[in-house]
């Protein structure tokens, strides 16, 4: 009995010093998430592809919520943008889910040059992939994190949108065709859907829906520099194919998407001259979700601009153009 009773004593005090353990340990969430920063790695193809998660602290997992993807440019990667973009300040505030993958690192020739570094599978595009290379496939990676966020979060699938800059933005230009049945609508910046041949058509979206491309009217692209486009000329720049101004990006874009998304070829502008411009097309066919416009922000070079680079906050204005759509 005496024996037993020992035990019985070293037994309990174990079960004590174990529950006072457990209860001093810092908690395992069992929804596999955090509030604030989350980030997570994914198979696709053998690949561990990586994104973070920015999930606001009123996130609720009761209630569908919006998604936002947010893809960087060239050299960078999901963890960058999560800290410049603006994304996750405006995900906190308006209580919304933000999302920043990561692309794969390949050799690429630019301008007949080689060099190694961080490339949305964009193509086509100005530069090509080095022989050997293997080009992922971003496509899958995106609709693999959808798949995911829904074991994950309380998603509104309805509301999920893309935003990109500059090689993000070319491929956000590639998924407003291959994906328009994923994203409710797509903010392009400083990139855009790329045709060599913007009058011919070359593209067949899933689906015709809305776009913003946003460029800055001095954007040379990355380290480059040239004359600023007049704030007046946004006319000029989306009609003229020989206007050198920002590269001609303006016209390209906006010519390739008239041509494949079957927009009426005439716009409105609107703005202030001061700060941005807007041109608008609708659809020629009077479908009111297919939609495309054209943003000229004044003073802005090659960048994503989050108010400390640039006094334009993109994610703000972003957002409140976003929110008003919704898959049909």
């Amino acid at each position: 009995m005496k024996k037993a009773t020992i035990l019985f004593v070293l037994a309990t005090i174990g079960l004590f010093l174990s529950c006072k353990k457990d209860k001093t340990s810092p908690p395992t969430p069992t929804s596999g998430y955090v509030v604030g920063k989350n980030q997570f790695i994914i198979k696709v193809d053998n690949d561990d592809r990586e994104y973070f998660v920015h999930v606001p602290v009123a996130y609720n997992a009761t209630t569908p919520t919006p998604v936002v993807f947010m893809l960087h440019g060239t050299s960078g990667d999901g963890n960058k943008f999560y800290n410049i973009s603006g994304w996750k300040e405006v995900g906190e505030a308006e209580n919304i889910i933000t999302v920043f993958p990561s692309s794969w690192s390949y050799c690429i020739i630019t301008s007949g040059q080689q060099n190694t570094t961080t490339k949305w599978n964009s193509q086509p595009a100005e530069w090509t992939f080095c022989a050997g290379q293997v080009p992922r496939n971003d496509m899958k990676f995106f609709n693999s994190i959808i798949t995911e966020l829904n074991t994950k979060f309380s998603i509104d699938n309805k509301k999920i949108y893309l935003v990109g800059f500059s090689n993000g933005s070319q491929m956000a230009g590639k998924c407003s065709v291959e994906m328009g049945d994923k994203f409710a609508a797509i903010v392009e910046s400083a990139g855009s859907l790329y045709s060599t041949t913007p009058t011919v058509q070359t593209h067949f979206p899933v689906r015709k829906l809305p776009i913003l491309f946003q460029k800055g009217n001095q954007d040379y692209g990355p380290g480059n520099t040239g004359t600023k486009a007049p704030m007046g000329s946004l006319s000029d720049l989306l009609t003229n194919p020989s206007s050198t101004l920002i590269n001609g990006s303006i016209y390209n874009s906006a010519q390739t998407n008239v041509t494949n998304f079957g927009l009426n070829p005439a716009f409105t502008i609107a703005g202030d001259t001061n700060v941005v411009v807007t041109a608008s097309y609708v659809s020629a066919s009077g479908n009111s979700l297919n939609n495309f416009h054209v943003s000229l922000i004044k003073n802005l070079e090659h960048a994503y601009p989050n108010g400390i680079n640039h006094p334009f906050r993109s994610a703000v204005a972003n957002w409140a153009w976003l929110k008003q759509f919704s898959l049909p």
